[in-house]
């Protein structure tokens, strides 16, 4: 009888360790990268202003942007700073700093970021955006919508890893002009997509 005890209390243990190993393995073995979305945009103003030597970009943006941990057990620590690039045909016209170096995000965390941009009044004059891309302004102008690339880069360091990662990630958005002051233009969600690392690359989320 004693020995069926025992037996018997020799497995529970073993199954208890094997599944706390699983559970821990589960917890900080995977590593989940992180996801980020665009959760609202609003753009009141977007214009071609005709300057020499090249065209300028009168613009207000503003966007919720948010960078969700998923990782059970696993902190997320920058290495570099969060930042956001906007961009117009390709062409970056402003950016904004989401989070600084050494700032951290929590296991299950999601960070909220409400960020405005905008030129002077007259505009911000974009050093290379040229003719090509008032033609392309003009196309877009036409149809109601304006194609607008949102890039978050930085670089990530991981609780319990010494590998550590580059982040970039495009968010690829089609906004409707809107009036200052309006809420008339609906806002589809945007998730935002991760760069896949090349074959030479291994660093990349």
């Amino acid at each position: 009888m004693g020995e069926n005890c025992c037996c018997i209390a020799s497995t529970i243990a073993i199954v208890l360790a094997a599944g706390t190993a699983a559970v821990l393995i589960a917890a900080y073995g995977v590593l989940i990268h992180v996801h980020i979305a665009v959760e609202d945009a609003s753009l009141t103003r977007f214009a071609l202003v005709e300057t020499s030597p090249s065209p300028a970009l009168a613009y207000n943006l503003s966007l919720t942007l948010t960078v969700r941990n998923p990782n059970w057990a696993i902190t997320i620590r920058n290495k570099k700073n969060l930042e956001a690039a906007f961009a117009f045909d390709g062409q970056a016209f402003d950016r904004a700093l989401l989070a600084g170096k050494g700032e951290k995000q929590r296991p299950r965390k999601t960070r909220v970021y409400h960020l405005a941009v905008g030129s002077p009044a007259g505009g911000v004059a974009v050093p290379t955006f040229g003719n090509a891309g008032a033609v392309v302004f003009r196309e877009q102008n036409a149809t109601g919508f304006f194609e607008v690339e949102v890039k978050v880069t930085g670089k990530f360091g991981y609780t319990g890893r010494l590998h550590k990662c580059d982040l970039d990630a495009t968010c690829p958005l089609k906004l409707q002009l809107a009036p200052p002051g309006t809420n008339a233009v609906v806002f589809q969600k945007v998730k935002c997509k991760l760069a896949k690392p090349a074959k030479n690359k291994k660093n990349y989320c």
